[in-house]
Formats: structure tokens, sequence, C-alpha cells
């Protein structure tokens, strides 16, 4: 994948050129995370680039955002769940302290996660994980993109 897409992830994912795309939700998009040393982690991205916090968002947006982000987490749990039996739950996040717009993070856990590190939160991982090729995005992650995309699709279609 080429990192221009990267500069510009909601710009590019309402031109459908962001690679990472899961699907279009309410508020924004699904994407599937850049790094994968935990598989399935994925990221709703609002659509709107200026919105910077949620509660930039009108109260009818800010709900949408938070329910669509709960689609996206129970999507991760089913995909998970199914594919590897050592998935033990999903986290959410909306941090904001480095990308400038509004975004949430979805990260699985799992049983084989290292002791010293199952119970901490995700950004206490070494910095080798997150630069590591093994974990970048890539052709060996389809199967996952395809689960992930088929649960959300099946949830959409239920509400």
């Amino acid at each position: 994948m080429t990192a221009e897409w990267r500069m510009d992830r909601i710009g590019t994912a309402s031109r459908g050129e962001n690679p990472t795309v899961l699907r279009r939700l309410t508020s924004g998009y699904a994407v599937i995370g850049d790094i994968q040393f935990l598989p399935g982690y994925s990221v709703l991205l609002v659509d709107q680039p200026d919105v910077q916090r949620l509660s930039d968002l009108p109260k009818e947006k800010r709900l949408s955002f938070l329910s669509d982000m709960d689609q996206l987490g129970e999507a991760v749990e089913r995909a998970c769940r199914r594919l590897d039996p050592a998935f033990r739950r999903v986290n959410l996040e909306i941090l904001g302290n480095t990308d400038p717009f509004l975004h949430a993070h979805v990260w699985p856990r799992f049983e084989w996660e290292p002791a010293d590190l199952v119970g901490s939160p995700v950004w206490l991982y070494p910095r080798e994980r997150w630069d590591d090729e093994r974990f970048q995005l890539g052709p060996q992650h389809d199967v996952l993109r395809d689960a992930i995309g088929g649960e959300l699709d099946q949830l959409r279609s239920v509400t």
C-alpha cells in the first residue's frame, strides 16, 4: 500500500481511494487498522474531517457516531470470536491525541497476549510491535477484512 491516502484518510475514504475502508456507516467509515498485531483492530472515522471531538457534533450526529462505534465493535467481536478461539473482548476508545479528526479505536483482545500486557492498554505494547512489517495490513488480512465487513452487513440489515 502506498502511504498517500494516509495523509487524508477521510477524504480518500469519501472518494473511494482509501484501501482500508470496510464499509460506509451512517456517521463515517469503518476501516481496518494499518497495523494488525491484534488481528481485527479497526477504526471508525467520522465523515467530516473538520470535526475534532465528539462534542463538536450536534447531539443527533454524536449519537449516530456512538451507535456506529458500537456496531463496529460488535462486528469485530463476532468476527474475531469466530476466527480465533482465544478471543476475549474488544476495547473501545476515543482518544484523539494524535490525529486531528474524530475517530474511535476498536481493539480486539486475546488470551494469547503476553501476560504483562493482556490487562493493560494497547498503547503500552512495545514500539517494535507497531513498526514490525509482519503486522502491517496486507493481503494476509483479507479473510479478517471480509469477516468484519460481513458482520457489519449482517448487523446493519437487522437495525
